[in-house]
């Protein structure tokens, strides 16, 4: 509970301190008001700058293979009775509970975004996660491709 806590104030820290030289935010909105979305948007800003490097994070998989979500599954539940959309942060794995966060990290771009579990899959062989496509997007090197090599780690 306390990482949580102390990841959550860090990122909102780190949201802060970003929206100061963020053109994102406009003037007129409130800094200390930061929302949910924006705190997802920024993480993976935070993240390359190093802001939240201080994680407790285990390797779970180098060399793991990951894809995106089809649009179709937009507003569909997911095996932990979330509502889907593509334009979020979250992840299907085959065995990890709902609610892990993990950080995937593309290995050629280097890259990483840190996605929460919501969704079992997926079901195709050889594939280790499924990604939104706005998580995937952000970290693909190629914006052409439908899959791409990562590393997964566990965000403890």
């Amino acid at each position: 509970m306390k990482q949580k806590l102390s990841l959550l104030l860090l990122i909102a820290g780190a949201t802060v301190f970003l929206s100061s030289f963020s053109h994102q935010i406009k003037s007129t909105q409130d800094p200390k008001k930061v929302t949910q979305d924006t705190i997802k948007k920024n993480a993976a800003i935070a993240d390359s700058l190093g802001l939240i490097s201080n994680l407790k994070l285990k390797l779970h998989k180098k060399n793991a293979h990951a894809s995106y979500y089809h649009d179709k599954f937009n507003g569909r539940r997911t095996a932990s009775g979330t509502k889907f959309s593509n334009d979020k942060y979250t992840a299907a794995h085959r065995k990890f509970p709902f609610g892990t966060k993990l950080k995937v990290t593309n290995e050629i771009s280097g890259k990483s975004v840190v996605v929460v579990v919501t969704d079992r899959g997926p079901f195709t062989k050889g594939r280790e996660i499924d990604l939104t496509k706005k998580a995937f997007m952000e970290i693909a090197a190629n914006k052409n491709s439908g899959a791409q090599k990562v590393t997964i780690e566990i965000i403890e």
